[in-house]
């Protein structure tokens, strides 16, 4: 049923909600928890970008009179860079200058405030629509390895045949590939997998992290020495 596919693919998802009205973000963000569990919020472009560089982000939400930047402009740049991520504007304008300025965008949709919950709703399953469409669920690692972050299975292109993980090793590759933009450091690793309640010892971690290796790839997963471990594909 496709409510219910789509409603189970933005749950996984990281959306970048960019507004600077407090109480307008505090707003679109408490409706946006009904759908999605990972909402990273920021109240100009220059937070954006140190979000964008920090995580995975699979959607984004921006309103277009930012204190710093135009969202037309940021959207602009964005572009330059990623042609497919989907976006949806929310604005108070509804001049015919914007409107025309941002179907050059390839945008998933363009709201006007105050925003209703039904066309918020309306706009993420078209943000859905178009990450199937685009398969940008689908890792694909240097040796012919895929990983489906939807149905969290991963893949052998070869043969296509399923390479079981174990709940860890799951666990693990799914919070690298949420945190793929940053270094994440041995203790970060070790506190999401095993919790702070379990002393995980560095030999645990190490198994564990070599086994996901040898699924993956030796070199999908890199050790920025001193530093800790960062997903390369």
């Amino acid at each position: 049923m496709k409510n219910a596919e789509h409603i189970k693919i933005l749950n996984s998802l990281n959306i970048l909600y960019i507004e600077d009205e407090e109480k307008i973000k505090e707003n679109v963000k408490s409706t946006l928890k009904l759908f999605c569990e990972n909402i990273f919020d920021a109240s100009n472009i220059k937070e954006a970008n140190g979000l964008l560089y920090k995580y995975r982000i699979d959607i984004i939400i921006s309103d277009i009179n930012l204190p710093d930047k135009n969202g037309i402009e940021f959207i602009k740049e964005l572009r330059r860079i990623d042609k497919k991520i989907p976006i949806i504007i929310l604005s108070a304008y509804t001049n015919k200058d914007y409107l025309l300025e941002a179907t050059k965008l390839k945008l998933a949709d363009y709201l006007t405030k105050p925003i209703d919950f039904k066309s918020l709703h309306s706009a993420l399953y078209k943000c859905v629509d178009e990450i199937l469409e685009n398969s940008r669920y689908i890792i694909s690692f240097n040796n012919n390895i895929e990983f489906n972050v939807l149905h969290k299975k991963l893949i052998c292109k070869e043969d296509n045949k399923e390479i079981l993980l174990t709940i860890k090793e799951l666990m693990l590759l799914e919070y690298l590939i949420k945190n793929s933009n940053r270094i994440l450091s041995v203790e970060e690793l070790k506190n999401y997998i095993w919790g702070n309640e379990y002393e995980a010892t560095e030999s645990a971690f190490k198994n564990l992290l070599n086994k996901l290796r040898s699924k993956i790839g030796k070199e999908s997963i890199l050790n920025i020495s001193g530093v800790g471990y960062r997903l390369n594909y």
